[in-house]
């Protein structure tokens, strides 16, 4: 009986304002440290969870709009927070006074049960008798409102306690008979007041509300210990009614609860995957900053998922949010270190830039186009071969390095047109002479060797033609050259002696230096050519003109003497040959 009338205080939830920013929940900090309200451990742990939240999100935005803006990832530095410092402070104060609270609550707890354990005794020694008990009617009324007035004791006292309690005073009244009547009055008020506790007990169960239900229903609880006891007969009877009525609001909480807790559980689950999923990319090779962009809006489009979830288990709750924060934290620390490790790269590659753009700017007044495009080019690939700058420097440097490069390349071309224009000209010229010596060749006029030969001098007077056509025009040329030649019975020195005045003009377009070294070329070999001839010369002495086979050979070796003199004079034109282009130079 005194066993099932004791009900167990479920831990009543509180719904948890939705705070918009630090400065709100800074706020409640500071009333909660300074105000009267004695802080209460879970509002004071839901509080800091909040706050680290939004302030971890406030720090991840203003990263991304700096790196967005195009701020440089070193240099980046994280200003000291205010609002932190001061809810930090705000914190220990509270730390401090629960610390203190703690301590007096304590004290107060062992003083009130030591209060109780003086009414339980008091109580005692008055049901030695009923004569005892009558006697002590009065005396006893005092200290049931004594009792009633005592808060709190240890809780592991307080079963024990009220049984005991409990115990005693049913066995008062049991003894109390001469003052029947004052018993009588008191069972009749206590049934009405548990009475009265049931039926609002039972009204609960229509509450919506199941949290306001559950508040409710304990103060009733607590009302109805502290009312005294009905007649015998009727105590298991009111007892039974207030419990069954006590049953349906407690299963309605522990359902609603259990509820929660099923969602907060799948709410750990959900975060402790994108834990893991930080994690796992935390520990995926970076091999370039393409990667660490890639990864980072992975991580991020993770921490906006993890808003939308809401609270884990309190007991996991915040530690949940502590592993996610780690993991992130490492992977944008790394991040950070990973961009400031490129900062002497970037500052390498902007140099090896800046160095590509002094030789393109003393190249751009040049008026030596082919040798300064050449080089030009050579600077354009050396360009491509430098690894990257940040964009804004990268964007101002090649600004800086194309435009030296188009000032040379636009004077270029506008010196270029006139010469394509000559070239032109010089194209049709020659075409004309090859026609000339088509038109030769049918003739077959008496002097057609002067003629062929005026031509040919008219041909090599003339300038450059346009470099597509060149090699076409070439070909035809010696061509008609080939059947003149044939036609005349010129020797083929005399063949080779023209093709080399035609090849000059383009020896002499890399300079003089490149017509000494021909010419120096050309003069060894006359000087060789000449050596061999007086060999041979020398030995036609030794041999045996007598002798058949001595006549053979002796016609042999003047055979290639003659050879070799005519290679000589040959030699000796083409030397003229240079010598006339320098002269003409």
């Amino acid at each position: 009986m005194m066993d099932s009338q004791e009900t167990t205080m479920a831990q009543e939830p509180v719904e948890r304002k939705q705070y918009q920013n630090k400065e709100e929940i800074l706020a409640r900090v500071r009333e909660i440290a300074h105000g009267e309200e004695a802080p209460q451990k879970d509002e004071v742990d839901y509080l800091k969870t909040v706050f680290y939240k939004l302030h971890t999100q406030e720090r991840e935005s203003r990263l991304r709009e700096y790196l967005d803006g195009g701020g440089n990832p070193e240099t980046y530095q994280i200003t000291p927070d205010e609002v932190e410092e001061a809810f930090k402070a705000e914190m220990g104060v509270i730390r401090e006074r629960r610390q203190q609270l703690f301590r007096e609550q304590e004290e107060e707890k062992q003083h009130n049960l030591q209060r109780k354990l003086e009414i339980i005794e008091r109580i005692k020694a008055m049901i030695t008798s009923p004569e005892e008990a009558n006697k002590s009617y009065k005396e006893f009324k005092t200290l049931q409102d004594e009792w009633r007035e005592i808060k709190s004791i240890p809780a592991e006292r307080v079963t024990e306690l009220w049984r005991s309690y409990q115990l005693y005073v049913e066995q008062f009244y049991d003894l109390l008979k001469q003052n029947s009547e004052a018993r009588e009055y008191d069972f009749k008020k206590n049934l009405e007041i548990k009475t009265r506790l049931c039926e609002a007990a039972e009204k609960l169960a229509d509450v919506n509300d199941v949290i306001s239900a559950f508040h409710q229903l304990q103060k009733l609880h607590q009302e109805y210990r502290e009312t005294g006891p009905v007649s015998k007969e009727l105590r298991e009877e009111i007892w039974a009614r207030f419990k069954a009525a006590s049953t349906v609001v407690n299963k309605r909480h522990q359902q609603h609860f259990e509820d929660q807790r099923a969602k907060e559980e799948e709410n750990l689950a959900r975060k402790t995957e994108l834990c893991e999923k930080v994690e796992a990319i935390g520990k995926e090779e970076n091999k370039g900053s393409a990667d660490w962009e890639r990864h980072t809006k992975e991580i991020i489009d993770l921490q906006t998922e993890w808003k939308t979830i809401g609270f884990a288990p309190q007991k996991m709750n915040v530690k949940i949010f502590e592993r996610f924060r780690a993991a992130c934290d490492d992977f944008f620390s790394r991040k950070a270190e990973h961009f400031r490790g490129l900062k002497e790269q970037y500052k390498e590659n902007a140099d090896r830039k800046r160095a590509l753009i002094e030789q393109a700017v003393a190249l751009k007044d040049s008026t030596e186009w082919k040798k300064t495009a050449d080089k030009l080019v050579a600077l354009q690939k050396e360009w491509k071969t430098i690894g990257a700058v940040p964009k804004k420097l990268g964007d101002q440097l090649w600004e800086e390095f194309l435009g030296a490069c188009n000032t040379f390349f636009e004077a270029r071309n506008a010196a270029g047109a006139g010469q394509r224009g000559e070239e032109h000209q010089n194209l049709e010229k020659k075409r004309d002479v090859i026609a000339r010596l088509k038109a030769a060749a049918e003739e077959k006029a008496e002097n057609l060797q002067e003629r062929v030969q005026q031509l040919v001098d008219e041909y090599q007077s003339i300038g450059h033609v346009p470099f597509k056509e060149k090699d076409k025009l070439y070909q035809e040329y010696h061509e008609v050259l080939d059947t003149l030649y044939k036609e005349l019975n010129i020797s083929v020195a005399k063949k080779r002696l023209t093709k080399f005045k035609d090849n000059l003009k383009q020896v002499a377009e890399r300079g003089e230096s490149a017509l000494s070294t021909e010419r120096q070329r050309l003069i060894r070999q006359y000087d060789q050519l000449r050596q061999e001839v007086q060999t041979y010369e020398n030995n036609l002495g030794f041999l045996n003109a007598a002798s058949k086979k001595g006549n053979s050979l002796i016609d042999e070796m003047n055979r290639k003497v003659q050879k070799l003199k005519d290679e000589v004079q040959l030699v000796r034109d083409k030397i003229k040959a240079i010598d006339a282009e320098n002269v003409a130079k």
